[in-house]
Order: C-alpha cells, then sequence, then structure tokens
C-alpha cells in the first residue's frame, strides 16, 4: 500500500484532515467516502477535485465510496451559500442521481477485488426514518451550540438561515453513522468548506459508539487571481458532453492561466511526481496545456472525442477556406458538433440589409445581445466571416463554405457554425 496522504501532500491536495488519520490509512486497508449532491444532472470541475480524492484513495490501496445524496439533496447543503436552495422535486433527483453514477464509474474501478469502489443513495436509509425517531437517534447528541459553531451556519446567520438548512449537517452527520456502522467507513472527505459537516459525523460517531472516525479535507480549488475555479464564460464546465461539449471542454484547458498550470497537473491528473515536475520547467507553456486538455478529453470523455476537439481546434484557429471546402461536410459537421450551432432561413438571410442585422436580429441574438453591442465589437475590429476581418459597411454577399455555411467569429476565441437552410 502507498502513502495516501503523503500522495495529497505534494499534490498540495490536503487541507485538514482529525489526528491519527495517517496512522488509521497506513494501519489497514480503509472505506472512505465522499458525498455529492443530486442537483444538476452532472457533476462539473469543480467536483472533479473531489473526486480525484476517490481515485487516491482507491489507488493506494483503499476502499472508496461515492455516496449520491437522494435524501439530502431534497434539502439542499448551506456550505459556501448565501441563500435558501430551491427545491427539487423527487423525479429530478432521482434522475440526477442516475446521471451522476453513470460519470463516477468513468473514474473508480468497481471491480477490483476487496477495494472495489461502491456506490450508496442515503435516501436508500433516511426514508425508513420517522421525524421522531431521528430527534431521538441524532438530535439529542449534539447540541445547538455546537451546531452554531459551524463555519457554514455561522456566515448565514446575519443573511438568515431556515430550520431545514440548518438541520442538514445532523443529515450529513447520519450519514457519516450509519456508514460506520453499516459498511465500516471510517473516513469522510470532501472540500475545506465541508469540515464542519463532516466532523458533526465524527462527532456523532463518537457520542453514539464511543467509536473512532476520521476526516479528510482537500483545499477548494482557486484560479491565481482568487476566483472560484470551474467556471468559464459560460457558466460552470460540466462532464457531461451534452451540457459542455468535448471541443469546449477541451478548449478551457488550452486557456486556463500560466500561473495556475502548477496545481492543475497536480490536482487532475495522474501523472507522477517527475513527470509534473519536468513539466513544471516546461519553457512552453501552450504544450503543456494541450497535454493537459488532452489527458482530460480522453479520460472524462474519449479518445474520439479528443480527437474530434482537436480536429476542430486546429482547423479553428490555422484552417483556411480552402482547407474548410476540401473538408468533406459530414466531417466539418462532426468536427463542429461542439461548436454552437445556429440555423436560419435562405429568406432570412436574403432579408439582411447588413451585417449588424445579421449578426444580432437574423442569428437570434445568440451571438451578439444586441445591435449595439454588435455595432461596437465590429468598429474593434473583433468579428470576422470565413477568416476575414469584417466592419459595419461589409457587403453582405460571402461565398458559403459548401454551399450553406458562414463561420462567424467573435472576438479571438468564440465561433458560431451558421447554417443557411
Amino acid at each position: 500500500m502507498k502513502n495516501f496522504v503523503e500522495e495529497l501532500k505534494w499534490r498540495g491536495m490536503l487541507h485538514d484532515m482529525t489526528p491519527g488519520t495517517e496512522a488509521q490509512l497506513n494501519k489497514e486497508m480503509t472505506a472512505g467516502y465522499i458525498g455529492f449532491d443530486p442537483t444538476a444532472s452532472s457533476l462539473h470541475i469543480g467536483n472533479l477535485a473531489t473526486i480525484m480524492l476517490l481515485v487516491h484513495l482507491q489507488r493506494t490501496g483503499h476502499k472508496p465510496f461515492a455516496l449520491v445524496g437522494g435524501a439530502t439533496g431534497m434539502i439542499g447543503d448551506p456550505s459556501g451559500k448565501s441563500e435558501e436552495r430551491k427545491f427539487l422535486d423527487e423525479e429530478v433527483l432521482k434522475h440526477n442521481q442516475t446521471c451522476i453514477k453513470k460519470q463516477l464509474e468513468k473514474f473508480l474501478d468497481f471491480d477490483s477485488g476487496a477495494n472495489s469502489a461502491e456506490m450508496v443513495n442515503n435516501y436508500d436509509w433516511f426514508k425508513e426514518i420517522g421525524f421522531l425517531q431521528f430527534l431521538r437517534e441524532v438530535g439529542k447528541h449534539l447540541t445547538i451550540n455546537y451546531m452554531i459553531s459551524k463555519d457554514s451556519v455561522q456566515k448565514r446567520l446575519e443573511t438568515g438561515i431556515s430550520f431545514t438548512e440548518f438541520s442538514y449537517q445532523l443529515l450529513q452527520g447520519y450519514d457519516f453513522y450509519w456508514l460506520y456502522k453499516n459498511k465500516n467507513i471510517k473516513l469522510q472527505m470532501g472540500g475545506s468548506d465541508q469540515w464542519g459537516n463532516i466532523t458533526t459525523g465524527t462527532e456523532l460517531i463518537r457520542r453514539k459508539e464511543s467509536g473512532e472516525a476520521f476526516a479528510l479535507t482537500t483545499p477548494l480549488l482557486t484560479r491565481s487571481d482568487g476566483q472560484k475555479f470551474g467556471k468559464s464564460e459560460g457558466g460552470n464546465v460540466w462532464l457531461d458532453a451534452n451540457m459542455t461539449s468535448p471541443y469546449k471542454f477541451y478548449q478551457f484547458w488550452l486557456n486556463v492561466a500560466d500561473d495556475d498550470l502548477p496545481k492543475l497537473l497536480r490536482v487532475f491528473t495522474l501523472w507522477d511526481r517527475e513527470t509534473i515536475e519536468a513539466f513544471d520547467k516546461e519553457a512552453d507553456k501552450n504544450k503543456v496545456k494541450r497535454e493537459l486538455a488532452k489527458d482530460l478529453t480522453t479520460r472524462i470523455h474519449s479518445e474520439s472525442d479528443y480527437q474530434q476537439a482537436l480536429k476542430a481546434s486546429e482547423l479553428l484557429f490555422k484552417g483556411t477556406l480552402a482547407d474548410f471546402n476540401a473538408t468533406e461536410e459530414r466531417i466539418l459537421n462532426e468536427i463542429f458538433e461542439g461548436v454552437p450551432q445556429i440555423e436560419i432561413s435562405q429568406s432570412e438571410y436574403k432579408n439582411t440589409s447588413s451585417i449588424v442585422d445579421f449578426l444580432s436580429v437574423v442569428t437570434q441574438n445568440q451571438i451578439f445581445t444586441s445591435k449595439g453591442e454588435a455595432r461596437r465589437m465590429l468598429k474593434e475590429g473583433g468579428v470576422s466571416i470565413n477568416k476575414e476581418k469584417v466592419s459595419e459597411a461589409t457587403s453582405m454577399q460571402f461565398e458559403f463554405l459548401k454551399g450553406k455555411y458562414l463561420l462567424v467569429q467573435k472576438g479571438k476565441k468564440n465561433y458560431f457554425w451558421v447554417k443557411i437552410g
């Protein structure tokens, strides 16, 4: 068995842990879990940092459990939130749980013998517990003073926190207690914002069972400018290809800041220390980004998705009009599957009186939100059609690619594949 804690330390993935955690992990194969909130049908790359905790746990000889919060997802965790979450109905939660389970199966080995990964859903045990029973079994063991002292509660006292969200730490604490009793799970892990919820579980186990359980957290991932990592201009970068295309996913990693690379290599890849430290010394940071983007796109999507993203990138950024026209239409559409697609009719196009009308009205504001924004970027030279810069005075007489397409570029990196049908 490798030393799990040492692995996390050199990768910069260890934020805090309770006393005795490392000794327990070095003593025997230990079962540990992380909970995932099913408030969306996909996990995002912010979740990926904690998923990697489970990956390393399994790779160092321990047994990982992934808990999908079918019950706790009905309430919502107040940690890091400034306001109450909206409730999701049971059918939506069930759908989200199924989707998340499929994603987790890409990262963890569910057929590796004694340390095979397992999935659990806390709805399976909470559905049998009544309110009065829960108060007797859990509520009596933890004081209001103890619960109020948690950071997740303290930060919400000024803006207001409902009893529903206030009780969340009891539910998560009971999860740990139930898993300790029924699955012999002794370790719970998560992001550093989960410390209060996780230690509620270790405290409940100590008070109810006189048992010893352990907590370990990883730092919340932030960019070099201090902002939360994992969002693009369009919001979260999702692991589901239908929510963030493999092309956009690939591009996200190509565009990360140079200063963030050392951290990202350590957190998101499985490369060894020697390989990562060699990349740290690489002068060509774009080369490192390409390797990072390739690794993650291949692991999270597939080799074929990576190849498609690579072809699209090369054609978009380096291709000429001749290259576009020399490529089969079927292949063009496959390559640009991840690029935003816009379709307008021939009559709509012919009725367009100017570039501004075309960009803002005919394309239903999918490229620019208003005529004013379109005019501003045209004036600044920030718009190209079919790889040629255009201005407000440019004629609408364009040569269509393959007789029916226009490639519109907004700024340096935003492309739109417009079909005139």
